[in-house]
């Protein structure tokens, strides 16, 4: 570790964030200091892409790290050393305490309650803590004297997230995760039993084939031609759909989420507001009422509908996102960052435990929740890619270079799986703006900006610009280099989930997509109809994999809406209260969250 301390003692780093997001904190100006050399950057890009085995720690190549000399208020002497590991997020931190031969040496990973309103330093030479550098000026917090010391504790307690520092910081412990007895089943087969995935695809294929196909009944009005524009212009922008005469609303009798009163049913391709969560907006369609322009353009690049695909039901959920930020979160367990199975031989290298050279994120903690200190503002959580068994291709351009290309995911600014170029990805920036795009090796430049990524195969839907319009992806149609799961013989229908970016004026909007029983094809003429920039997979064939939930809060309580009211199954119950995945409990699967922007007033 590299010791950038100046010689006032007070941690450079913490100063250059301080003076950028903390102006009221009064520091003395003979404490600036240059925060990190041209050397320190040099060696830690080289680190980042060495071709050989290492820790997570290497693959943040903008950590910035102190080293002080510290005691444990026994008298005994050591070091300790913190690491942010991307100071413009500044949100997870590595306290590592060596106490030499006799004492060992212990790491912990913190998290910043407050990443953009505090900055955290080591405090004073042979001291037993981190000052906490804020507006209303700077903090000392006693972590490791004493006994039981603080961290120990905290450790100890076996929480999530064990508050530290009057709930400042806290300290990430590692937890099991829920799985389902489906997760658990599949998960067994494929890591202890030899031809696993082979039993795993037999079961998608002949018990869960359309086993969550909806069609709704038919409503009590007519259903009028969807407008060519918003309800409202802060609504989101309704689908392309032309409806045949005499034909009536659907009433999707499996939605659980809040609309208020329907009695007539829902109309195609329009909007209807979700109750209690201003921002949120539902939508449903059967992709036989696109418009027949939709579905006639770009022929070559998808698959025709069949019958059953044509009349699927499929939900569509829009946050405005002016109104919220959105968060990306690991699993306990997924996803892994080792070779996927599906990588093919000659791109495997066998001397590396994985395709970026780490094996596990040791010593960081995925623990498969969101923060307490954002639970009170999460209004949504949804389920995120796909695991790293699927993670990678097996046919195709994409198979045959970059290890295989597998998925990447960026968690709170630090890389735990590198971001591969051409792939669809889903990323928020450090200012919490959310983006799209296929990934490029220039797109690089975003990476010490880069708060969240989520990658998953490659585009449902582009935005062409020789026709100012949404296209579907080069390889929507195509089985095998696109990676679209499903077997061999072309049989890609299924329970899936999407999400896509959509343009409405100055509003943008991330929507999801639940498509009970589909193809790639129908959930991007789908996302096509309704003006999507930008698509991309997420998950697919069960309703723990295409989970969505909605959090409405009132007189202290919270309420859980279900995309479907079957995902209520998912969640845990506690004598007579329902714990919500991923807000109430760890979840072995990675996914996103949506959280309440505080307006301005």
């Amino acid at each position: 570790m590299s010791a950038l301390v100046d010689r006032n003692g007070l941690h450079a780093r913490t100063w250059r964030i301080a003076s950028a997001v903390l102006p009221l904190v009064a520091l003395p100006l003979s404490v600036i200091a240059d925060p990190v050399t041209t050397e320190v950057l040099t060696r830690q890009a080289a680190e980042y892409k060495a071709d050989v085995p290492k820790t997570v720690l290497e693959l943040q190549q903008f950590r910035e790290s102190e080293s002080r000399p510290t005691e444990d208020g026994r008298g005994h002497a050591g070091t300790a050393t913190l690491v942010n590991l991307n100071p413009r997020v500044n949100a997870w931190l590595l306290l590592t305490l060596d106490w030499g031969a006799q004492g060992g040496r212990a790491t912990y990973h913190l998290e910043n309650a407050s990443p953009q309103t505090q900055t955290i330093g080591l405090a004073e030479p042979k001291s037993q803590g981190v000052r906490i550098f804020a507006a209303g000026g700077a903090t000392a917090c006693d972590l490791w004297s004493g006994t039981p010391a603080a961290l120990e504790e905290a450790r100890r307690s076996g929480l999530p997230y064990a508050p530290l520092c009057d709930g400042r910081l806290y300290l990430r412990n590692k937890v099991s995760g829920n799985q389902t007895s489906l997760e658990r089943t599949t998960d067994f087969l494929r890591d202890h039993v030899w031809g696993g995935e082979s039993f795993v695809a037999f079961v998608k294929r002949e018990l869960y084939a359309d086993k969550f196909l909806s069609t709704g009944t038919p409503g009590s009005a007519p259903a009028a031609t969807a407008p060519s524009e918003t309800a409202h212009p802060d609504w989101p922008r309704a689908g392309s759909v032309v409806i045949a005469p005499g034909e009536r609303t659907v009433v999707p009798q499996d939605l659980g989420l809040d609309l208020g009163p329907q009695p007539g049913g829902l109309a195609p391709g329009r909007w209807y507001p979700v109750n209690g969560l201003a921002g949120i907006y539902v939508s449903v369609l059967q992709p036989r009422s696109i418009d027949p322009q939709i579905l006639g353009s770009y022929r070559n690049a998808v698959n025709a509908l069949d019958e059953v695909e044509s009349d699927a039901l499929d939900y569509l959920v829009a946050f405005d996102l002016s109104q919220f930020e959105l968060g990306f979160a690991l699993g306990t367990d997924h996803p892994r960052v080792g070779w996927s199975e599906r990588a093919i031989g000659s791109v495997r290298v066998d001397r590396l435990p994985g395709p970026d050279g780490i094996g596990s994120i040791a010593p960081l903690m995925a623990n498969g929740m969101v923060s307490p200190a954002l639970s009170p503002a999460t209004v949504a959580t949804f389920t995120g890619g796909f695991k790293r068994q699927h993670g990678a291709f097996h046919f195709g351009p994409f198979a045959e270079r970059n290890r295989g290309s597998h998925y990447g995911f960026i968690e709170q600014g630090a890389v735990l799986s590198k971001l591969v170029p051409g792939l669809a990805t889903l990323y928020v920036l450090d200012d919490g703006s959310v983006d799209m795009k296929s990934w490029t090796v220039e797109d690089d430049a975003l990476l010490p900006r880069l708060k969240h990524a989520r990658q998953n195969g490659v585009p449902l839907i582009e935005f062409d610009p020789a026709t100012g319009a949404s296209a579907p992806g080069p390889l929507v149609g195509r089985w095998g280099p696109g990676n679209w799961s499903g077997t061999a013989d072309e049989k890609l229908r299924s329970l899936r989930a999407g999400a896509c970016l959509q343009q409405t004026g100055s509003k943008r909007f991330l929507i999801y997509g639940y498509f009970s029983s589909a193809t790639p094809s129908a959930m991007a003429r789908v996302f096509q109809a309704y003006g999507c920039r930008y698509a991309m997979h997420l998950d697919m064939n069960a309703l723990e994999h295409t989970y969505l939930a909605l959090y409405v809060r009132s007189s202290g309580k919270i309420a859980i809406q279900h995309l479907v009211q079957g995902m209520a199954q998912v969640d845990k119950k506690a004598d007579s209260a329902v714990l919500p995945r991923f807000l109430g409990y760890p979840d072995d699967r990675d996914f996103f969250y949506l959280v309440r922007r505080e307006q301005p007033r």
